[in-house]
This record gives C-alpha cells, sequence and structure tokens, in this order.
C-alpha cells in the first residue's frame, strides 16, 4: 500500500482533541466497515465483510497473498473507492471527507518511499508539510519522534546509508508526524531480522499505550499474537474468522501439537497409518501434525504402533494453526 500524499489545512488539525465529524463524539468505534465490497472488472478482491474497531484497540487482518488485506486497507486509507457496503471512520466517509479522514491517519506502507536523497530528520520535516504544518511545530516534533524511533544520532545521515531496520522505524516516524488518532500499518517488519522486529514492536506498543488505534497486516503469526488485541482472518476476499488471539486458538485448533518428521517421501504413507490419534491430523509435505489436547500422550500412542519419526516435538497450539486450519496453506504463499 503506498501512502498518500494529500495537503490538509493546518485548521483541519488544530484539535486533535475535538471530536471529528458531528456525531463522532457518540461513536463507540473509530472504524465501522458494513458489507464492504471492492470488484475489478470481474475479480472480487474483497467479497462484503464486516467489523468494528474501537479507539485504541490494535486490530489485525491476516490472510495470504491477494486475499483482500492491502485492498482493505486502502479502502480504510481513502485511496481506494469501494464497490459497495458502507464504511465509517471517525464517523466520517473516507470517500465523501477524504482530507479530513486522512489528516488523522498515520500510514506504514509494505515498502518503504523514503526520499534517499534526503537526511533522516528533513524526511519528517519534508513530509509534515504536505500537511500544511508549520515548521515551529514540525522541528520539535521531527527531534521528539528521531528520540521515540532510536534515530536521533542518525538524524543528518542520508537514508540510503540506514540498515533495513532504521529504516522501517524512520517510516513509521514519519507516518506519526500529524499525531494520528489511526495507525495503518502494511507488512510493518516483513524483511527485518529478528531484534529489529523486536525493537519495533516495542514501537508499537509504546503508540498503543498512548491511545493510538492500531491497524495492521502481516504473515507472521507470532507478531499477530505479540501485537493484536483482535484479528479477522481473511481468505478470497471473505472473513473466515474473527477474533482475539487466544480465542481464535481455543475455537480452531487443540491445546497442543504434535509434529512428526518421518522424511519427504514418507510423510503422507505414515499419515494414513496415524487415524484415532488426537482430535484431528493435518498432513503437510514437510511433516505431519497431529492436534490434541496431551501432545505427550499422542507420541506415545505413534511409538507404540511401531513408528519411529525422525524428529518429533510438542508445542502449544499457535496461529500458525488457526490459518493452516481454515486456509489450508502456508502463510506466506
Amino acid at each position: 500500500m503506498r501512502a498518500s500524499t494529500t495537503v490538509v489545512l493546518v485548521s483541519e488539525l488544530a484539535s486533535k482533541d475535538a471530536p471529528v465529524g458531528s456525531h463522532a463524539a457518540a461513536a463507540p468505534y473509530v472504524i465501522t466497515a458494513e458489507n464492504l465490497t471492492k470488484r475489478y472488472g470481474d475479480v472480487v478482491a474483497v467479497d462484503g465483510i464486516s467489523f468494528r474497531v474501537p479507539a485504541g484497540e490494535a486490530f489485525g487482518l491476516l490472510g495470504p497473498n491477494g486475499a483482500g488485506k492491502s485492498t482493505t486497507m486502502k479502502m480504510i486509507g481513502g485511496v481506494s473507492q469501494r464497490t459497495s457496503g458502507s464504511l465509517s471512520i471517525m464517523g466520517l466517509d473516507p470517500e465523501q471527507h477524504g482530507p479530513e479522514v486522512r489528516a488523522h491517519l498515520g500510514v506504514v506502507p509494505q515498502q518503504d518511499n523514503l526520499d534517499e536523497e534526503l537526511k533522516v530528520r528533513d524526511n519528517l520535516l519534508v513530509y509534515g508539510r504536505y500537511f500544511g504544518l508549520p515548521m515551529s511545530y514540525l522541528k520539535p516534533k521531527a527531534d521528539e519522534l528521531l528520540e521515540f524511533a532510536q534515530l536521533s544520532d542518525k538524524a543528518k545521515s542520508k537514508v540510503d546509508a540506514l540498515s533495513g531496520g532504521m529504516k522501517r522505524r524512520l517510516t513509521i516516524a514519519r507516518s506519526l508526524i500529524n499525531e494520528p488518532r489511526i495507525l495503518l500499518l502494511d507488512e510493518p517488519t516483513t524483511g527485518l531480522d529478528p531484534q529489529a522486529r523486536h525493537i519495533l514492536w516495542d514501537r508499537l506498543f509504546r503508540l498503543k499505550e498512548q491511545g493510538v488505534t492500531l491497524i495492521l497486516t502481516t504473515h507472521y503469526m507470532d507478531e499477530a499474537e505479540q501485537l493484536c488485541d483482535r484479528l479477522i482472518v481473511v481468505d478470497k476476499g471473505k472473513i473466515m474468522a474473527e477474533g482475539s488471539p487466544a480465542s481464535l486458538i481455543r475455537e480452531y485448533s487443540t491445546r497442543e501439537v504434535l509434529e512428526l518428521r518421518f522424511g519427504s517421501e514418507r510423510n503422507a504413507s505414515v499419515g494414513a497409518e496415524l487415524g484415532g490419534i488426537g482430535e484431528r491430523l493435518e498432513t503437510l509435505p514437510d511433516r505431519v501434525l497431529i492436534y490434541a489436547h496431551d501432545g505427550e500422550a499422542a507420541l506415545e500412542q505413534v511409538t507404540s504402533r511401531g513408528l519411529r519419526p525422525v524428529t518429533s516435538l510438542v508445542r502449544r497450539s499457535s496461529l500458525e494453526d488457526v490459518f493452516l486450519r481454515l486456509t489450508g496453506r502456508s502463510l506466506v504463499d
């Protein structure tokens, strides 16, 4: 998703605490979608989905590539018009009140689109001018955001000299220049190493503590479990499930999962001999999954049948197990 660069009058940003729209103060949700649909010719990218997001929540959209996640984010951001259904952002229709809505949104696109020729601090200052914000506000705000993003020592560096994790933190800092109420994050940590991901998670936790509503898409289920209060699993433009990570795991999986590997050539054939063990069996190309309340007891049943896996692992169920059950494929297509 590409960030929208819309010039907004300073008067529209004058009071961040004032209600947006005539009935926003009474609205319990900052985002409300009802039967939201987006078609591209004969292709239905988003197929009548409905969801609501209260203020201050971290809300996730999960699904395989092409499921409709980014298209939904674009409609929320007001850069793509819906085909049908209704969408309200802080009590306003983003198609009718685009500049006013976007003034209160921050956008972190899939790919960093920073100005490589500018210095780090200047990226924030120039972006802030797109919102019509005065330099008297932008200069101290830029310094505050660089400190928040742990980039103060890089303020005078060129962007192309930054690491991938630093660039991602700068993109998030830039998205906060207008003090948004809602932050849209489209796969915010894709391609980052574990240390950089955890630093970003910490920054996002801090934003949530400050009352910023987070809307994010991700392919990383551990990220969704860490960050999301609630989420929807989307496949082929439809919502397959909705709830908190813990509630989805309880509903669609078991307490534990036994992972067995018998070798790529044997997994499928051995899977046929494991019937009756656990509550559910899933045979994947690289392993066999047995969903059970007690993984160790399930493993004892496997070995009692004379089957000897190359490797075995008992673990707690995760969102990845929910994803596999609902979509029938791996997390990254």
